[in-house]
This record gives C-alpha cells, structure tokens and sequence, in this order.
C-alpha cells in the first residue's frame, strides 16, 4: 500500500505495550456504557441489543479497514493522513479538523458530568471549579510526557473494566437465581412490556443512532500506537479484539440490563441503567459505586479525548493544515501547542456552558451529531481505494479487510442509508444539518486555502 509516511520523528515512543492493552481493551467504555445504554434502551426496548449489535458490526468492520491501513503506516493522524492520500488533500483537512471539533466539545461535556458528581458530594465547591480543576490537572499530566497519559489511561481504563467484569459476575448470578439480595431470575424481561420490539424495527435502526456515539473511540488505539514501540503488532493485536470488546462489554452488559430491568422502568433514564439494576438486586451503596465508576469513565474519556485531539491536531500542523506552531514539540516528544489549543478549546467549551447555560453549548454540540457516521465513511472510502491500489501495484498487505470489496462497499452503503434516515426522521434531522452546516464551513475553507496556495500536500522532506 503507497501510503507516505507522515509521522514526523519527534513524537517518541513513550507508551508502554502494557498501557497500550488496556487502552485497547477499555478504549471503547465510558459514561455512555453506564448511564446512557439507559437512553437507548428506553427508545427501543430489549431489541436495543440488535441495534448494538448492528453498531458493533459496523464498528467491527471499520476498525478492519482502519487497521488495514494502520499496519501498513502508523500515523498520528491515522485516518485524517489516509483520508489525504487515498482520496485528497480536502478530505485529510476535512475529517482531521471535524474529528479535532468533535473532540474538543466531548472534552467539556465530559468534565461536567465529572463535575456535577463532584459537587453533588462536595456542594460547597461550585461544579464550574471542579470543571475547571479537572481539566487542568489532565492538561498539565498530557503535557509532561505521552507516558503520564498512558499511565493515568491504564489505571482508569482497568477501573473501568474490573467494574464491568464485576457487574457481569453479579448480573450473572440474579439471571440465574444465585444472588442473595433479591428475589429476581431467569429473562422474561426480555419480552414482558409489549414484547421484544415494543417501539416497531424503526426504534431498532435509531437505537443504532444513539448506540454509536458509546463504540465512537474505538480509532484511538490507531492514533496512541504511533508513540509505542512495534505499533504494527499492537494495532493489529488491538484489531482483532474488538470484536471481544463488543461481544463482553456491550452487548452482554445491556443483555443483563434489559433482562433485569423493565425497559419502561421510569427510574431507568432517571438513574442509569447500570444502577438501576445494582437498586433493584439491593446492592449496598449502589448510587456511590455506579457514580465512582462513571466519575472514572468521563475522566478517562476526557484523558483520551485530550490527547487524541492534540495528537490529531499535530499531524494537521505537520502537513502544513493548521498553524505551523502546532507541531512544535517538547524535548520529551509532547506537541505542546497542540496540547495547549486543544485544552483551551475545551476550556472556552465549558465556560460557554456555565456563561449561557443550556444555549450555545447545546448549539455547538448539535453540530458533532453525524461525526461519527462520516469518519466512519472516510475510513471505508480510503481503504476502498489504498486497497485497489496496492493491489494494481502488487503491494502485499501484512493486515487485511475480509472480502475485500464487497464488505466494505457494504459498510459504505449501511452509513448512507444511516445518514439518509438522520435526514428524514424529524428526531435526527436537526442533528445531521448542523454536522452537514460545520462540514460545509470547514470544506470552504479548505478550498479558499487551497486557492490562496495555502494547502497543499508535503513533501518528504517537510513529512520528515
């Protein structure tokens, strides 16, 4: 695959293989996974877990493509650079600038949600502080040396698991009749408010919708293993578990959630699903565990979701799409500016909230709402493409997507279909328009950069 290299040298290879596991493995948990599978759930009922299958299917595959072309190049701005090459310079800056957006709005809404728990415990401190706190202390961590982050990342993302894991274990136990607490067994849940789909197929197909934003993050091992040593072998190693993440994290968790649960339990979407079933088994302290462990979950979030904005944010500098001083790095291999930019986005994200409660931020997030799907379609395009022509050129590829073309015509045509139903359905329309409105903004800058000369592709020497 002719893939030029634009990982400039400066970036070191701090991240350990052991921090880079784990972020493998628990890249794809966060607050979304236990308190928003409750959102979901509500929308469609037990058949919510088709339509995260139908989203860990999806996922799934992309990550196939992403990591076809990641073996063969690990990047820093993983598929904004072969977005880049595959198609052209205006889909790199394109989706490398949309994904950095996404990034530095998720940043804010995760730090207060972090917030408000914090101050819900410590209500004489003002959540706007606990904000602010938090996301500093995550700034100065990133920008000392990509080893701190992934040290704070492997602790987290093991938090993150050991409480999945436990959740299974004791979900496991009420399912079967094992659990001491509470007199609950077997799944008639699962059909016994108005079925299986009691909110018709079309609830199904917009739980997939609500669904993606939880699997959205998976890409971020493609981006970290850039800063590790042998990042072949991790992103190929990190490929292939994420159909395990899927099958373990998600789709038995939520298995054990609307088999425990009355999908149309009103405390459902008032408390989270994950603790909701903890109330329901008489768990001991059930609002403090599930609130330690979602308070570890946005704060990880916002650890990943910083650095993998700066990160892509740096490589945007390197090929001459953002300010020059973007990749500029520190003698420990951090791209302080891009650190800092970034940062002060997510700061400027949350002072809107606190200033305009309600108003701007909820405008601006509105924008991110089809992200996902497009990054998702960048990705299938550009390996639709660097796969025929490392195959025109006779290039043998260590890492491949399976059927080759047909799934990944298949994925194209599964996103489109998702993006036109965001168009038609009333509830999503909004959503798809703004995201299509900050698109469109971002594309006509390209072209006027591109007319003043101001964009073009690098050369070896400026790559280097």
């Amino acid at each position: 695959m002719s893939l030029q290299s634009n990982q400039p040298a400066a970036l070191h290879h701090g991240l350990t293989s052991r921090q880079v596991s784990m972020i493998s493995i628990a890249g794809i948990i966060g607050a979304g996974l236990f308190i928003g599978s409750s959102k979901a759930i509500a929308s469609a009922g037990p058949a919510i877990l088709i339509s995260y299958a139908l989203t860990g299917l999806l996922v799934l595959l992309v990550m196939r493509m992403l990591g076809e072309m990641a073996v063969a190049n690990p990047n820093s701005g993983s598929f904004s650079t072969y977005a880049g090459e595959a198609i052209g310079p205006w889909a790199g800056f394109t989706i490398g600038w949309l994904y950095w957006w996404f990034w530095v709005l998720i940043i804010p809404v995760e730090a207060i949600a972090g917030a408000d728990i914090l101050h819900a415990w410590f209500p004489a401190i003002p959540s706007w502080l606990f904000a602010f706190l938090i996301m500093a202390v995550l700034a100065c961590s990133n920008l000392v040396s990509v080893k701190n982050f992934g040290e704070f990342e492997f602790w987290f993302a093991l938090v993150k698991v050991l409480a999945i894991a436990a959740f299974i274990v004791v979900g496991g136990m009420a399912v079967l009749g094992f659990w001491p607490l509470a007199e609950v067994s077997g799944v008639s849940q699962l059909w016994a408010n108005g079925g299986f789909v009691p909110n018709g197929w079309g609830a199904v197909l917009g739980g997939v919708l609500i669904t993606i934003f939880c699997f959205f993050g998976a890409e971020v091992v493609t981006i970290a293993a850039g800063e590790t040593a042998n990042p072949k072998e991790k992103i190929r190693r990190a490929t292939n578990l994420v159909v395990y993440r899927i099958a373990i994290f998600y789709l038995l968790s939520v298995f054990l959630v609307v088999a425990l649960v009355p999908w149309n339990d009103p405390a459902l979407k008032t408390v989270g699903s994950f603790q909701r079933v903890l109330e329901l088994l008489n768990v001991p302290g059930a609002k403090l565990v599930v609130d330690l462990v979602v308070l570890v979950a946005v704060t990880s979030c916002m650890n990943s979701g910083l650095y993998t904005a700066s990160r892509m944010l740096y490589s945007l500098g390197a090929r001459g799409e953002a300010l020059p001083l973007t990749r500029r790095v520190s003698a420990s291999g951090v791209p302080v500016a891009a650190v800092l930019l970034s940062t002060l986005a997510g700061f400027a994200g949350c002072l809107v909230n606190y200033v305009f409660p309600g108003k701007v931020f909820s405008f601006l997030l509105s924008t991110t709402g089809s992200i996902a799907l497009l990054v998702y379609l960048v990705i299938a395009v550009s390996q639709l493409r660097m796969r025929a022509r490392a195959e025109r050129e006779g290039t043998e590829l260590a890492f491949k997507m399976w059927l080759f073309p047909w799934l990944t015509w298949a994925v194209i045509a599964a996103i489109l279909l998702v993006l036109g139903y965001m168009l038609v359905n009333e509830a999503y329309r909004y959503e798809a328009l703004m995201t299509a409105g900050v698109t469109s903004f971002i594309l006509l800058v390209c072209v006027t950069r591109r007319r003043l000369g101001l964009l073009h592709s690098p050369s070896h020497a400026e790559q280097a």
